[in-house]
């Protein structure tokens, strides 16, 4: 049987006694394969168990099935509709592995197909708000299921693994199934749990979200460590695969929704117009994402390099100022660049650095409180030419000036801005190119954040 693309609506429908009327090929194959033809009770277990609680409950059941079949596991999302008489389902996503499988992927399949019966399953859209928790097993339920529209970020708070990587953005950046996702619940963050999820899509094969399962982590069955051959968490293909499945739609969505929301081709309701706004924004969060995934795929590659060139620091300060300008108008804030008679030579590649001042720069505008000032200054010290970015807010304790660097680290932050990659990239971006970012300030007097690169002078 080859695999539908995923733009691909698989159907069937059952009588209300559960027998199986009418499937298209793949799901008549999987039935045939488990020993029952079609006017016979649907022999597929999982997808059986779909149908049988939407007809009990009389609603609309949407949620993942792992079906095993002899030539491997198939991976997809079941929408089953109950009416009078029938069941439809429908089979959104369809994905099979391959059915030669290495001991380390039976223990995933395993794993696998442990976490669809054992855990609670959800559904998050785009801007990874919960649309609904859905109907698991009574004593796996969590007893404060997150509430449709919450934010996915104020009810999960996910973990890195051993190696910094987070299964769920790696998913997400690819359209792709994660597994094997640990977070806490945050409210409570002694009750961890494992996260699985497939994405979903239109009939035009435009993502629309994720549904998942969160198992606690009592039950959870591990997924072996000892895989052959191992993970490749970049492959070389990465950044384009981002540009072709990620970049190019969200430009799209966002051109789209600006046009749609500024009222181009017509006046529409405000409500109408504010909700192409919220897309928008939604849409820009989401590139950013997809561009510092793009990045850290590239720093963590071993023949990551830069290019020396002589930069002006002070340029490139106002030229950052300048790019952020807006943003802190929107929160009464004031960027003070260096004056334009300014000039400090140094060695690195004007496009990093300007990323780099950028990153620093809009971090102290979004973290600043409103009607302060962020001070970008430049200065000479020891060899090393340096420009400071300075805020008013509330500094950063001497304690955390190291792990603020690492991969995916918040300090706590709630807030939906920002993927926790930033200062990592950034750091990493200045000490492949000669320099280092220090943080300097003393706790509640402001933070001062410190590119330093080699003087073009040395």
């Amino acid at each position: 049987m080859t695999m539908p693309p995923h733009s691909m609506v698989l159907r069937a429908t059952l009588s209300a006694e559960g027998r199986l009327l009418s499937a298209d090929a793949p799901i008549e194959a999987l039935q045939r394969e488990a020993g029952a033809a079609l006017g016979d009770p649907l022999a597929v277990p999982q997808l059986a168990a779909i149908a049988r609680l939407a007809a009990r409950l009389g609603v609309t059941i949407s949620r993942p099935a792992t079906a095993a079949a002899e030539r491997g596991d198939i991976d997809m999302w079941v929408r089953a509709r109950p009416d009078e008489a029938h069941v439809t389902l429908s089979i959104i996503d369809w994905r099979e592995r391959p059915a030669t499988a290495a001991p380390g992927d039976m223990g995933r399949r395993d794993a696998d197909i442990a976490a669809m019966a054992e855990g609670w399953a959800w559904q998050i859209d785009t801007h990874l708000r919960f649309v609904m928790a859905l109907e698991g097993h009574a004593d796996r339920m969590p007893p404060d299921p997150p509430q449709p529209g919450a934010r996915f970020s104020s009810y999960f708070q996910l973990q890195p693994d051993e190696d910094g990587d987070m299964a769920m953005l790696r998913g997400f950046a690819q359209r792709r199934p994660f597994r094997d996702q640990r977070a806490v619940i945050a409210a409570d963050p002694a009750r961890a749990v494992i996260l699985s999820a497939f994405p979903t899509f239109d009939l035009s094969g435009q993502l629309t979200g994720y549904r998942g399962s969160a198992v606690p982590l009592e039950r959870a069955v591990p997924a072996p460590l000892d895989q052959d051959p191992p993970l490749t968490l970049y492959p070389a293909e990465f950044a384009r695969r981002l540009d072709r499945s990620l970049r190019q739609p969200l430009g799209r969505i966002i051109a789209n929704a600006d046009t749609i929301s500024a009222q181009l081709e017509g006046p529409l309701r405000a409500d109408y117009a504010g909700y192409a706004s919220d897309i928008a924004v939604a849409g820009r969060h989401l590139l950013a994402l997809v561009d510092d995934l793009a990045d850290l795929q590239a720093i963590d590659r071993p023949d990551f390099s830069v290019v020396s060139e002589e930069v002006d620091l002070a340029d490139l300060g106002r030229r950052a100022a300048g790019l952020l300008a807006v943003r802190a108008l929107d929160r009464r804030i004031v960027i003070v660049p260096p004056p334009l008679d300014a000039s400090l030579l140094a060695v690195g590649e004007f496009r990093r650095v300007l990323q780099i001042l950028v990153n620093l720069v809009g971090n102290a505008v979004r973290y600043s409180p409103e009607g302060t000032q962020v001070r970008i200054v430049t200065e000479w010290e020891s060899g090393k030419a340096r420009v400071a970015v300075i805020d008013q807010g509330t500094g950063i304790d001497p304690a955390d000036r190291e792990r603020i660097f690492d991969k995916f680290e918040r300090l706590g932050r709630d807030d939906t801005g920002g993927s926790g990659l930033g200062l990592y990239i950034s750091r990493r971006l200045a000490r492949a190119m000669g320099g280092d970012i220090l943080i300097g300030g003393a706790p509640g007097q402001g933070a001062r954040f410190i590119l330093s690169l080699p003087s073009a002078g040395q």
